[in-house]
């Protein structure tokens, strides 16, 4: 029976995909930040369900609270923002940029039980929270049994 030897690979195989992603990562490393183009970037959303109603919470920290846009039109709630671009001193070089800036929306569509008049927005600590009351029809509400005799 012939051994098998565990350093016995095909390196092609193994190391062309790694070279790949070593050689991709130094080129984004080393891109130019002018190279780069505005992205948009979309908030992560919770989304927590109670008797009371919805609740959203989206995560938007860096926002002026002033540029958060939340309107109600038919049955869909949407979330429009823009985070600008931070100015960029003479002389640095940014090797990497991950937060995203540029404008965005983010839309929901509303069930029949939310009550969409009384939306409520709250911005603190760059979370933005959306209360979205149900509807009073719709809240479950006990019948109360009566004995008779």
């Amino acid at each position: 029976m012939q051994s098998r030897n565990p350093f016995n690979f095909n390196s092609a195989v193994v190391v062309n995909p790694l070279m790949r992603d070593v050689d991709a990562l130094f080129r984004e490393l080393t891109q130019p930040v002018w190279r780069q183009s505005p992205r948009t970037f979309a908030p992560a959303a919770d989304i927590v369900e109670s008797e009371a109603g919805l609740t959203l919470h989206l995560d938007m920290p860096g926002l002026d609270a002033k540029a958060i846009q939340v309107t109600v039109e038919k049955d869909v709630l949407t979330v429009q923002a823009e985070r600008k671009a931070e100015p960029r001193t003479e002389g640095v070089t940014v090797r990497r940029q991950e937060r995203g800036f540029g404008t965005f929306a983010r839309s929901f569509a509303l069930p029949d039980t939310v009550d969409a008049s009384k939306v409520e927005a709250k911005y603190e600590h760059g979370v933005l929270t959306l209360t979205l009351p149900r509807r009073e029809e719709s809240k479950p509400r006990v019948i109360e049994v009566k004995v008779q005799g």
